[in-house]
């Protein structure tokens, strides 16, 4: 039987220790301090960095936040692409996207491509609570919160069994919950797997995903409804103008786009 892509793996929070440093549980850290009861109460409101392993914060230190999260580019909110005047870029008044924006946390690169890393292939969902709660805040300070429902990217059933739990699941249902809005694992289905998307051209991608998507109308109910999908990354929009024309065609009224992260423009 494959895995539920709805089942908790983990508390959505964000709890561990930076790579450099072994990895341990609440409760074996905390019995390691005398004073265990007022240890382990201190220890839910403080761990360490998971880019710096610095103690003082919930996942993020102030100064790795100030660091990398603090300095994002002005973007475009189409295609969540650098664009200096903060307007719809050029490109995407040539040939815009068939979602209605997209809104990106972080820019794709150190530290986020390791955090993703690890959320996506080192087992470590738990780090959802953390880049959850950074895709939450764009989302609000971008006054983006109005769908009536949040969808994860879905992984097919062989890449499901495989990983053990879909990334974008954990990431939608943590966002889903901080802004107070259902989120559904299992309306939007991919019908069949496809070759790994790392390091394929555009059209490659677009090849890949031909007819890849689906929902499952016996159970979603689309029509009309304004709605956000989830990701980690968003690469060329291949994935997600596939998703979102499946949507689109099964009712939707329009689509968001929130990722954590936007990897640069080819050749930037």
């Amino acid at each position: 039987m494959s895995p539920d892509p709805t089942a908790c793996a983990t508390p959505p929070a964000c709890t561990g220790i930076a790579p450099s440093k072994p990895r341990v549980s609440l409760a074996a850290l905390s019995r390691q301090v005398k004073g265990w009861p007022l240890t382990r109460s201190l220890l839910r409101w403080s761990w360490p960095c998971e880019v710096c392993g610095s103690w003082g914060g919930q996942g993020l230190c102030g100064a790795c936040h100030a660091q990398f999260v603090a300095t994002q580019p002005v973007v475009c909110p189409r295609c969540a692409l650098p664009c200096p005047a903060g307007q719809v870029c050029g490109a995407c008044l040539r040939r815009p996207p068939n979602y209605r924006q997209c809104v990106a946390a972080v820019a794709y690169g150190f530290p986020f491509d390791r955090l993703v890393a690890r959320l996506k292939f080192k087992s470590q969902p738990e780090l959802a609570g953390l880049l959850g709660g950074l895709m939450h805040r764009a989302i609000v300070q971008r006054g983006e919160t109005a769908v009536s429902c949040v969808l994860p990217m879905p992984l097919s059933t062989a890449r499901l069994a495989e990983r053990g739990y879909n990334q974008a699941w954990e990431l939608a249902r943590c966002v889903a919950s901080r802004a107070r809005l259902p989120a559904e694992a299992h309306w939007l289905l991919r019908l069949r797997d496809t070759p790994h998307q790392v390091g394929l051209s555009r059209a490659a991608r677009e090849r890949n995903l031909h007819d890849a998507m689906w929902v499952d109308t016996a159970v979603a109910r689309l029509a009309g409804r304004d709605v956000a999908l989830v990701d980690d990354v968003l690469t060329t929009g291949g994935t997600a103008r596939a998703a979102t024309r499946a949507l689109l065609d099964a009712g939707a009224a329009s689509v968001q786009v929130w990722v954590l992260a936007r990897t640069p423009a080819p050749g930037s």
